[in-house]
């Protein structure tokens, strides 16, 4: 599989990562997603403390029992800062916590749980409304100066909640990881409907794709596939839209001789700011069709016929 770097990182990786957000508590289950990953290409995966509770990095870390020197050609990355309610305190809710103290005892944990001793790259979940900028930088300082992250990003954050950490925190921040979908095109709307009223539905991009672009910082696409609603799996409840962008998939995938999923994947790869997917499927067939987008590369005319057909009207 081709490569892309990270950020103004060192880290050259897969231009598709897995998401480990639904591994399966079964392990041998698990270590077959793992492997059909690996054996498509993906040595990036993706994951977070709160996925499954930290029981998805506890299954995942069992590939280093069959693999112990796997680690070194595997790259990882975790996300903190979302608390769950009751979390501490019975009448606690569901909230973000950037402190200091929640940050670096969030890391511990996964680092625990994957048995490693090192992340690759840490990213800020959620923005946190309470964040305090020194206190990141302080957190990220010490986890970087004793080896357990190499390197940090965010997700689903603004550019000026970035340039807001950027100002205190000293490591540059490499990546935000975002949702990106034919289904969701908000990233991309906004730069093509900008200054019109008859946006068919509301965009809130903030300037995001074009700031990450200038600033270096890799856009990772979360939910890609668009949980499988756009390639063949029939959602709960009708949908005009869904099932028209379907069609057009399914068609250009039977033109191209490949699945849908590749051809999702591959609309996301073709956009120039070198968007990088984090498929979720755990599912072992889709996760090796999804890397097939790796082989082809739309034209620019069926990147804008997927476009048109995802926002249901022609461009402007």
């Amino acid at each position: 599989m081709r490569t892309l770097q990270l950020g103004v990182s060192d880290l050259i990786v897969p231009r598709i990562a897995l998401g480990c957000m639904r591994l399966s508590q079964d392990r041998a289950e698990a270590l077959r997603t793992i492997r059909t990953a690996l054996d498509a290409g993906i040595t990036f995966f993706d994951h977070a403390d709160i996925y499954q509770r930290g029981r998805a990095e506890e299954t995942f870390a069992a590939i280093w029992e069959e693999a112990p020197h796997l680690r070194q050609s595997i790259y990882l990355e975790s996300k903190c800062g979302i608390r769950v309610a009751g979390d501490t305190d019975p009448r606690a809710p569901f909230r973000y916590d950037f402190s200091y103290e929640h940050i670096i005892s969030a890391v511990e944990g996964s680092l625990r749980r994957l048995k490693t001793d090192y992340l690759d790259v840490l990213l800020l979940h959620r923005p946190d409304a309470l964040m305090e900028p020194e206190e990141v930088a302080r957190a990220f300082d010490e986890l970087h100066a004793t080896g357990k992250v190499r390197w940090f990003g965010v997700s689903n954050h603004t550019p000026g909640q970035i340039q807001l950490l950027q100002r205190w925190v000293n490591q540059p921040l490499i990546a935000n990881q975002l949702q990106l979908s034919l289904e969701h095109t908000n990233l991309i709307d906004e730069g093509i409907w900008m200054n019109r009223s008859d946006l068919p539905e509301p965009s809130r991009g903030e300037g995001t794709l074009d700031f990450c672009r200038l600033h270096n910082i890799t856009i990772q696409a979360w939910s890609p596939l668009a949980g499988g609603r756009l390639g063949g799996r029939r959602p709960e409840h009708a949908d005009p839209r869904l099932e028209r962008t379907s069609a057009v998939v399914a068609e250009m995938a039977a033109e191209k001789g490949i699945s849908p999923e590749a051809i999702l994947v591959a609309w996301i790869l073709r956009h120039p700011a070198r968007i990088l997917p984090i498929i979720g499927t755990m599912n072992p067939e889709r996760i090796a069709n999804a890397c097939r987008a790796d082989e082809i590369e739309l034209t620019r005319e069926e990147w804008y016929r997927l476009y048109e057909a995802g926002r249901g009207v022609r461009v402007p």
